[in-house]
């Protein structure tokens, strides 16, 4: 068996790891994968089939690219039994936090709230896609992936243009209040999954568990958010609200075409 390992540069979180391991579940050579998400990198356990592991990585342009390949004799693999109750308990999480985000955005009138709640909606995707499709066909993986990439364009789409009509109306400020405190929550609940996926982990990576956290994608949408409402305040005005709420769009469009690469 051979072992190759993959630096993956835009690998932050447990959301880009779901997506590699949908993407890999296609091909049959493959033994066993091991996340090493700090540090970026992935080791494939496989027999062959070495061109079509790293074309397949290198289509989720996640910056993937083979440092090493080499024989290895191990074959006994960990397998971890309470993985779908962890991929569980962090898609409703994220799912929970998408309604409170989208609910109090639209109370607030803080385009940032609603487009924090997308980025968890697309984080729920991934979770969803790794449940439903596990000993499904890849066939069903595909069309479930499919919509989920077009439904989360869908939403984003229509944020860019609520975002054009505040930033050209005279829309009522945002409230800074409700922006603050709900991002805050919306951290502790990043973080909260963050930990729950960890568990999966041997003990000796517990040390980087903050580490991971202050790496996240998620973690640093809701600082921008808290950062944002703080300016709101501040400076009397919606813009850092739409600002802030336009980059998040762009972030959940560019992870919608990384699930749709899952349908080709």
């Amino acid at each position: 068996m051979d072992k190759t390992i993959f630096e993956i540069s835009k690998m932050d979180c447990s959301s880009e790891e779901n997506l590699i391991r949908i993407k890999l579940s296609e091909i049959s050579s493959i033994a066993n994968l091991d996340f090493d998400i700090p540090n970026r990198k992935l080791t494939v356990f496989h027999s062959g089939e070495i061109d079509k592991i790293e074309n397949s990585i290198i289509e989720l342009n996640l910056g993937g690219k083979k440092t090493s390949t080499e024989y290895t004799e191990q074959t006994d693999f960990k397998e971890n039994t309470n993985q779908r109750k962890l991929l569980w308990s962090v898609l409703i999480i994220n799912f929970v936090f998408f309604i409170v985000e989208m609910s109090t955005g639209l109370i607030a009138k803080s385009m940032g709230l609603i487009a924090d709640s997308l980025d968890m909606l697309a984080d729920s995707f991934v979770y969803g896609i790794s449940l439903f499709a596990v000993g499904g066909t890849l066939i069903k993986k595909k069309r479930i992936a499919k919509i989920a990439g077009y439904f989360q364009i869908t939403l984003a789409i229509i944020g860019f243009m609520e975002v054009l009509r505040r930033f050209f109306g005279s829309e009522k400020i945002p409230d800074f209040s409700t922006m603050i405190i709900i991002s805050i929550f919306a951290l502790i609940a990043n973080g909260i999954c963050l930990y729950i996926l960890q568990k999966s982990k041997s003990m000796e990576e517990a040390h980087i568990k903050a580490s991971m956290i202050f790496t996240s994608n998620d973690v640093i949408i809701n600082l921008g958010v808290i950062i944002a409402g703080i300016l709101v305040n501040l400076l009397s005005s919606n813009k850092p609200d739409l600002i802030i709420g336009t980059i998040v769009f762009v972030l959940v469009i560019q992870g919608a075409f990384r699930i749709l690469k899952l349908s080709k």
